[in-house]
């Protein structure tokens, strides 16, 4: 593996010293301005339980919470930098049960059927295996007419897809269309696509 291609993978499973300094850099910069654009789809509920499934450094549940603000929200990632990153960075919304992190794998989700009023996806999809199951895995843990948001910062139509899963082990970068296809397949329905063109971002919205 070549050295660019060890720093980037961080991007997939932040670890050692480069995944600290890829997570640190995930919440700001381009990454919150995306953020920001996707969850202006969201319709994010004022109370319930919300899921943010690789919640990599943590900013995510803070702009969940500030939409939210009667709900409780949890994260979850399956590096333990990003959820000690995570932590960190929501202590005192954890220290207010307001908040909570886990180490846990999209593939197995450690929550009970019908638990979360939402669940969103940033930036995560790329690394997700067997992505249909991995959507019916999200779709179990919402409840009827959960909603679950999806935001890539690349639409798959950019042309750079190629370079950066040569570059990424195990990236895959999907079209509208194909999230679509695989969100249908998983059993969601009022599938809307919402795009920034001229940056090539992407929000998903679908509903269990």
């Amino acid at each position: 593996m070549g050295l660019l291609s060890k720093i980037f993978s961080n991007t997939r499973k932040p670890e050692g010293l480069w995944g600290k300094m890829m997570v640190a850099g995930m919440n700001g910069g381009s990454h919150a301005e995306m953020a920001s654009w996707g969850l202006s789809f969201g319709n994010v509920p004022s109370e319930g339980e919300i899921l943010d499934i690789g919640c990599g450094g943590g900013a995510n549940l803070q702009r969940l919470m500030q939409r939210s603000l009667r709900g409780k929200v949890t994260g979850v990632d399956y590096s333990l930098i990003s959820v000690q990153k995570s932590v960190k960075v929501n202590a005192d919304a954890i220290k207010e049960g307001r908040c909570q992190v886990l180490l846990a794998n999209v593939a197995q989700l450690p929550f009970a059927d019908n638990t979360f009023t939402m669940a969103t996806a940033f930036e995560t999809i790329y690394f997700w295996p067997d992505i249909e199951r991995s959507f019916a895995e999200v779709r179990r843990v919402l409840v009827p007419c959960g909603k679950f948001l999806i935001v890539n910062e690349d639409d798959g139509l950019s042309g750079n897809n190629e370079k950066w899963e040569k570059i990424i082990e195990g990236m895959h970068t999907y079209t509208p269309a194909e999230v679509k296809t695989h969100l249908t397949a998983a059993g969601f329905e009022s599938i809307t696509i919402h795009r920034n063109e001229p940056k090539h971002w992407l929000a998903v919205t679908a509903l269990k």
